[in-house]
């Protein structure tokens, strides 16, 4: 039923003052946005049970649009900068990062509404019903990516702790940038393909439902690709120590973006998780800078 036809008294445009006009119309304008962005993914991915989810939270986005639609009495073209944007967003990163991030931009929505519920009195109550409605829906959504957070969290902060460390060490104690590319990688690699290794034992040998296989890949991929940050500008920079100095700053980058990524997906404080990360990662990267001190001054290694 739209909301539109809920016993709700429409309000006729003319006693509205066009402040409050311009505002409906810019509710109105996004919720046909949203429409067609849940209802260009829907048509985009073959999951049965996705789909029908998409297909009903874009039914609420088009209820939304034609309850405005009764009160403004005017058609409204959808952003579609916005939808491309977001539809491309939830087809790299996935359908539900893309939509809970989507979701989270709108407190001005509800600001909006409360403004335009003194000239509507009903209409903040029944949207943010209709909303309660879509995070359920929402929650609902069973994408595959998501079961692996935790084996990308694995391969991530390994390669974060073990690899940026290594590259403190081995940028002092052997200051010579070919071959701490060639021992980082190597070291890297080896760690990689240890570690997809211990995922797959470790995921097997639980009863979590998840495919040993599916973890093993997706905590190498995590693994490899920030190896690949990490090491990346001692390729590009001949002083190695401005590599170290970009290399942590890669690895920052990376936790903050994965965090990032991790609370939006799964509803969590991103604060505590990048602290943690932070600390632990550049803690382990000081402590075998130190090491590396060490060993070259007492080793007396000349390279």
């Amino acid at each position: 039923m739209l909301l539109a036809d809920r016993g709700f008294s429409t309000v006729s445009a003319k006693v509205l003052n066009e402040h409050v006009k311009k505002k409906i119309l810019d509710s109105q304008k996004n919720e046909v946005t949203e429409y067609h962005i849940y209802d260009k993914l829907s048509n985009s991915i073959k999951d049965a049970h996705n789909k029908k989810i998409l297909k009903l939270i874009s039914k609420d986005e088009l209820d939304h649009y034609y309850f405005w639609k009764k009160i403004t009495k005017e058609d409204v073209s959808p952003n579609k900068l916005k939808a491309w944007m977001y539809i491309l967003i939830a087809r790299i990163f996935g359908i539900t990062f893309g939509i809970k991030l989507m979701e989270r931009g709108e407190e001005q929505a509800q600001i909006t509404y409360k403004e335009i519920s003194k000239s509507v009195p009903k209409a903040k109550a029944i949207v943010e019903d209709e909303d309660e409605h879509e995070k359920k829906l929402i929650s609902m959504i069973d994408e595959d990516r998501l079961k692996y957070v935790g084996s990308m969290v694995r391969g991530l902060s390994d390669a974060l702790v073990e690899l940026t460390g290594a590259l403190a060490g081995f940028t002092f104690a052997l200051q010579n940038r070919s071959l701490i590319v060639m021992i980082g990688l190597i070291t890297g690699i080896a760690a990689c393909l240890s570690m997809a290794a211990s995922e797959y034992l470790a995921t097997k040998s639980e009863e979590s439902g998840l495919n040993p296989i599916k973890a093993s890949l997706y905590t190498s991929i995590a693994y490899f690709l920030t190896v690949m940050l990490l090491i990346s500008p001692y390729i590009f920079f001949s002083n190695v120590f401005l590599s170290l100095g970009i290399t942590i700053f890669n690895a920052i980058m990376i936790i903050f973006v994965f965090s990032f990524y991790v609370s939006i997906a799964k509803d969590i404080s991103i604060k505590s998780r990048f602290s943690e990360m932070v600390l632990i990662s550049l803690g382990i990267a000081t402590l075998t800078f130190c090491i590396g001190i060490l060993a070259r001054t007492y080793l007396h290694i000349e390279v």
